[in-house]
């Protein structure tokens, strides 16, 4: 049976023609080649272009690599290829030549072998000429006798010759000597080799995939870490910040405390606690250069600027200050808490009570638009739409609010 491609049996590489394989042997000085059924095709992956020579080959790029999809690039089907030498008669089989006295030849044929040898033979890659010889000359006894034989004459000049016997000679093939017991039980081996070589193949590929899991746990949580560590810097600069604000605002406060002492004392006719003595200054603090680097405003800080304009545009009237933020929080919390319903996300301006409210006072506007509000037709409304809802920047502004309201010393400065 002629082949449609050669096969080197050091690597495996399927070649189109006797050129070919003569050129590979020169390359890679490969001597084992054998004739194969299977076809030399021009596959090429569809994702990184590498060309496959044979289904083999691309199985194994794609269990490599992951990558499945191929294109089928085969221009023509490949001719078959044969090695059979000319047909001359070699020595063994003038041997097998039983002239008669006659002088006239004989008719010679291919002897009988079993066929069941000669199928596992051919499935071992072997050419049925070369497994047809094997099995004539062992004596059909079994299969490891005829790999045997095959090993032993592979240097032979017509080890690929089809054997001839003389018809009058012919003889029925001899019974394998594997039992139907041994052979099924061969087979079973066979089955439990692969399985084995399958199941390693599994746990290799495994624990590569729990190695390529470890290293993206590792990154991720990498990635986080550093996430967190920006966060909580971030939090301590505007904890630092607050607590400057603070400290600023209480000694303004003391300030303002010793001097209405200090004319209290004055209008009592009183003298003063130590004349002589300077008045109490405010100690020159310098300001740090920081190290950090220069970073744009935040939504918060924004929000936190206009909250303290609103503060000190309306400083003498607290009830005023406090109604405005008191206002904004609920406009905040219903948009965070009921997003589904329009009604919390659309304030008329012209509305009297917003405009009391909110609406005169600087930076209640601004305040909104900074948590997503926009104005729509023609400045009537403010309207947050659904899909613009910001959880994080509602939440932020809340913070804000509630910080302004609870802290007593916001927006003194």
């Amino acid at each position: 049976m002629a082949g449609v491609s050669l096969k080197c049996g050091d690597c495996g590489t399927l070649l189109k023609s006797v050129e070919e394989a003569q050129e590979h042997a020169e390359l890679t000085k490969h001597t084992d080649f054998s004739e194969s059924t299977e076809a030399v095709l021009n596959l090429v992956c569809s994702t990184c272009g590498k060309p496959c020579r044979s289904k083999t080959e691309s199985d194994l790029h794609t269990k490599r690599t992951g990558h499945t999809e191929f294109s089928d690039k085969t221009s023509e089907t490949a001719k078959p290829i044969t090695l059979e030498v000319p047909k001359n008669q070699s020595s063994d089989d003038v041997d097998m030549v039983d002239a008669s006295t006659t002088g006239e030849p004989e008719e010679m044929v291919v002897p009988d072998v079993d066929l069941k040898l000669l199928e596992e033979l051919e499935s071992m890659g072997f050419s049925k000429e070369r497994s047809t010889r094997a099995l004539h000359f062992s004596g059909n006894s079994s299969l490891e006798a005829a790999a045997n034989w095959i090993v032993e004459h592979e240097e032979d000049a017509d080890i690929d010759q089809m054997p001839l016997v003389s018809a009058k000679s012919k003889s029925e093939p001899s019974k394998p000597s594997l039992t139907p017991e041994e052979r099924k039980a061969k087979a079973q081996e066979l089955k439990e080799r692969a399985r084995k070589k399958k199941e390693e193949e599994e746990k290799r590929m495994e624990r590569e995939r729990e190695k390529e899991r470890i290293r993206i746990g590792k990154e991720l949580l990498e990635a986080k870490r550093m996430e967190e560590e920006n966060e909580r810097k971030r939090i301590i600069a505007l904890r630092k910040a607050e607590k400057e604000e603070e400290r600023r605002a209480r000694e303004k406060i003391r300030q303002k405390l010793e001097e209405d002492k200090a004319e209290r004392r004055r209008k009592l006719g009183l003298p003063a606690e130590d004349p002589t003595a300077p008045k109490p200054s405010a100690p020159v603090v310098e300001e740090k250069k920081s190290s950090l680097p220069i970073r744009p405003v935040t939504k918060s800080e924004q929000m936190r600027e206009c909250l303290r304009s609103l503060k000190q545009s309306n400083k003498d009237d607290e009830a005023k200050v406090k109604t405005a933020f008191n206002t904004l929080l609920t406009y905040i919390k219903n948009a965070a808490t009921k997003p589904d319903e329009e009604k919390f996300r659309k304030i008329r301006l012209t509305n009297a009570a917003f405009q009391d409210r909110v609406g005169k006072l600087e930076g209640g506007i601004k305040f909104l638009e900074l948590c997503g509000f926009e104005k729509i037709e023609g400045g009537e409304f403010l309207f947050l739409a659904r899909d613009k809802i910001d959880r994080a920047v509602l939440n932020s502004a809340g913070t804000e609010l509630n910080s302004a309201i609870n802290n007593p010393f916001f927006g003194v400065l």
